[in-house]
């Protein structure tokens, strides 16, 4: 009664070892994660962004219909989105690959064989047999290597978690580039509105310069007084060059982005729009650490690491024996009206163990290497998570540091129209020389495009603040 247990016993074995897997399991480095933002930010009235409106489409918020017209056509077309789609393809496709290895293989076989024999041979050919002969063969065939130790299930778990990192590394570059064209886009709208001021700045000094030649001839300025004119309004026309060649260059960048040809790179242009006032921009209290791991940077480091830990117990799988089952079963005869018939049947089942003696060490090396990876991935990522809260804490001190600059450069700007107008008065009252008034229109020109540059920081930390957080994120359930 005992020998069917006997029997089973084997199998069960079987069953058992093919549950395990050699290798490291993964466990998540532990990470030091900050439970919450820093002081400053917590403490800032303005760093809580209004979570409703802060999803995926996070550029939304500066409510430009252009801009999302933009962020949309360089997600759609952009040269470095479709090549990180074209690995995430190649990623599946290998682990494809790598998963049918866990299966069984079958091919079907067939063979026409017709031959002739020598009668001359040293081994004679029988009188009875004719010379020529003809043979067919077709065939099942089967094969299967059983996974005890967990050597493919292990190498599946690598090539899954390769999958994942190349998704994450799409995601990562879907979210640089968004980013990077809002930050553009505003650097082109700067470039235009400064481009506007050394424009009117250049017009009214060539207005002055006139007035000086007739005061000139008239006696009534001297010669210094309007050589001084020209030399400024020579260098106002040379910002105006300086900064119409900086607004070509950003439009021509944010083209790029979009991914535009290279005839529309050359001679196309890009339409502007007009964004809305921002929101009060202030970031959830105490979400850190759940904000950050949600950043495809770090999800693609993560699975980078989970790929390396698998590959070392694919590797240490090396040690044990493997086994593999073939087989075939169809049929032969010489005949191929009788190959598919009893008579003709043939079959073969085999077993076959190949247990690893010595090969000069080649197994623990291929170990010690992805054990090696493993420490490079597990560093990388740890280095990943580090980068990560910097990015966060400089986006979140720029956050600050940019609305301080726009309102000082602000009102800078505004005290010194006031002074410009105080300047003419001074001019026209004969108590103030020229040259005061154009030191002030040159103090204010420099007011003016530092200010519009001020706003298009604040514009672009708002950006570079959803960029570092891994996107925008929907609202809480109440």
């Amino acid at each position: 009664m005992y020998k069917p247990v006997l029997r089973l016993l084997p199998l069960s074995a079987a069953l058992f070892l093919a549950g395990c897997a050699v290798g490291p399991d993964y466990v998540r480095p532990s990470q030091l994660m900050s439970s919450a933002w820093s002081k400053a930010a917590a403490s800032d009235p303005e760093t809580v962004l209004p979570t409703d409106k802060a999803g995926e489409r996070w550029w939304s918020l500066y409510a430009d219909p252009v801009l999302d017209q933009l962020v949309e056509e360089a997600l759609a077309n952009n040269a470095d989105i479709q090549v990180a789609a074209a690995r995430v393809l190649e990623a599946r496709a290998v682990a494809g690959t790598v998963d049918a290895d866990l299966y069984p293989a079958l091919s079907a076989g067939y063979a026409a064989n017709r031959s002739k024999s020598t009668l001359l041979g040293s081994m004679p050919q029988p009188a009875d047999l004719p010379r020529i002969q003809n043979s067919y063969r077709a065939t099942l065939d089967a094969s299967y290597e059983i996974d005890l130790w967990g050597k493919l299930r292990r190498a599946s778990e690598a090539a899954r978690a390769d999958l994942f990192a190349a998704s994450a590394a799409r995601d990562a570059v879907r979210l640089s580039l968004s980013a990077g064209v809002a930050q553009q886009y505003f650097a082109l709208l700067a470039s235009d509105a400064q481009v506007k001021v050394a424009e009117r700045t250049a017009a009214s000094r060539v207005e002055t310069l006139k007035l000086f030649h007739q005061r000139l001839e008239a006696g009534v300025l001297s010669e210094f007084d309007l050589r001084r004119a020209e030399a400024e309004e020579a260098a106002t026309r040379s910002q105006l060059a300086a900064l119409l060649l900086e607004r070509e260059r950003a439009e021509t960048a944010l083209t790029v982005l979009l991914g535009r040809s290279p005839r529309e790179v050359l001679e196309g242009t890009v339409i502007r729009g007009t964004p809305g006032a921002l929101p009060p921009l202030t970031v959830p209290a105490g979400l850190p650490s759940d904000l950050l791991l949600r950043r495809p940077d770090l999800q693609e480091a993560e699975q980078k690491l989970i790929a390396a830990n698998a590959r070392i117990g694919a590797a240490r799988a090396q040690y044990f024996p493997s086994i593999g089952l073939t087989a075939y079963s169809g049929g032969e005869s010489v005949a191929f009206s009788k190959l598919f018939t009893g008579p003709a049947g043939i079959f073969s089942f085999v077993v076959s163990l190949a247990q690893p003696i010595w090969n000069a060490g080649r197994i623990g090396f291929a170990v010690d290497a992805a054990e090696a990876r493993r420490e490079q991935a597990l560093a990388q990522y740890k280095q990943a998570v580090a980068n990560a809260f910097k990015d966060v804490r400089d986006a979140l001190a720029a956050q600050t540091a940019v609305r301080a600059a726009l309102a000082a450069e602000t009102t800078r700007a505004l005290a010194l129209e006031k002074a410009l107008q105080a300047a003419h008065q001074r001019f026209d009252a004969g108590i103030a020389s020229r040259l005061d008034v154009l030191d002030v229109e040159r103090n204010l020109l420099a007011a003016e495009l530092a200010r519009i540059d001020a706003e298009r920081a604040q514009r672009a930390a708002l950006a570079g603040l959803f960029k570092a957080l891994g996107g925008g994120w929907p609202s809480s359930p109440t």
